[in-house]
């Protein structure tokens, strides 16, 4: 890490410097907190501010600051010899990398629809996506899928997406992968989405069949559709690999919305959940000082485990 960079994240946190003002590993650091006991994993860029502009030196300072896991929904996009420097950072510090996405649009019907060029290409980004995930060295993969054919009823729609559900599963089986696949609400940010009830995602799991296809659970999003999130959970647990956290309104960090978090992760961790929590949020303060205050309110919702 920069020794600009290292200094402000220092003052910042009210840490006093003891040595090694120059580039810094897990064991060199002199800032390192108490580990998280929950798997929150922070997105490139949530905590830019405080950790730097660079990808690797903020998963160093995530390190720093008691994070065990990072993911990266946009991790496709970014050139292989960086995903490559990623993932060898995540590594050597004894990270863990969570889920990246492997085919999204939302401007196509393509689950559900029965458009065959379109339905091919998620095919093909499908079988791009497993060199990624053994670049990462992660086994999570999420997969969009895109838009409702409001030409359809329902039913069809289902069955066309259960179909395509099952050639993904043929491609992933045989590597161990896991896609997870994530509702997203109608109410406010994603209008005309094919998948937005958890409901429906289970009953798609269900059909699929496979370990290889799973359910992405984002707290955001379920209580602004459904709401009744601890019901709604268990009732899926069996069909849920993959937690996504956010404050609403807003989408923002936990503490600064309606959820009650300490209770809502405290019951995820009696039910033995040691997977990923993904940071799928903003911050709602700009700024080095906002960041902090969401790790301060990271501290406050991490769960005792087992109680």
């Amino acid at each position: 890490m920069k020794r600009d960079i290292f200094l402000k994240n220092s003052l910042l946190a009210g840490a006093a410097l003891v040595s090694g003002l120059g580039k810094t590993n897990a064991a060199e650091s002199s800032i390192s907190e108490k580990p998280f006991r929950m798997k929150f994993s922070p997105e490139f860029n949530i905590f830019a501010d405080a950790g730097g502009k660079d990808p690797v030196d903020q998963i160093k300072w995530g390190y720093e600051q008691g994070f065990r896991a990072w993911e990266s929904t946009g991790l496709k996009s970014r050139p292989t010899a960086e995903q490559e420097k990623i993932s060898k950072t995540v590594q050597e510090l004894g990270m863990e990398f969570g889920q990246f996405v492997g085919t999204m649009t939302f401007k196509e019907v393509t689950f559900a629809g029965r458009d065959k060029d379109l339905r091919e290409k998620v095919l093909n980004e499908v079988k791009a996506s497993v060199e990624i995930a053994k670049r990462m060295n992660t086994k999570f993969i999420h997969n969009v899928l895109g838009l409702e054919d409001p030409k359809l009823p329902k039913d069809f729609q289902m069955v066309n997406a259960i179909e395509l559900l099952k050639r993904i599963a043929d491609i992933y089986e045989p590597h161990g992968i896991i896609m997870v696949m994530e509702t997203m609400n109608h109410k406010i940010d994603h209008p005309g989405m094919f998948l937005h009830e958890i409901p429906q995602a289970y009953a798609l799991a269900k059909a699929a069949n496979s370990p290889s296809i799973k359910m992405l659970f984002d707290f955001y999003h379920v209580q602004i559709e459904e709401g009744n999130i601890l019901q709604t959970m268990d009732y899926a647990w069996d069909e849920i690999a993959y937690i996504q956290i956010g404050d609403t309104p807003g989408r923002t960090e936990p503490t600064t919305g309606e959820i009650n978090f300490v209770n809502v992760l405290q019951h995820v961790a009696d039910k033995g959940y040691t997977g990923f929590v993904g940071m799928e949020h903003k911050i709602k303060k700009d700024g080095a000082e906002g960041e902090l205050a969401a790790l301060k309110a990271y501290r406050s919702i991490d769960p005792n485990y087992m109680r």
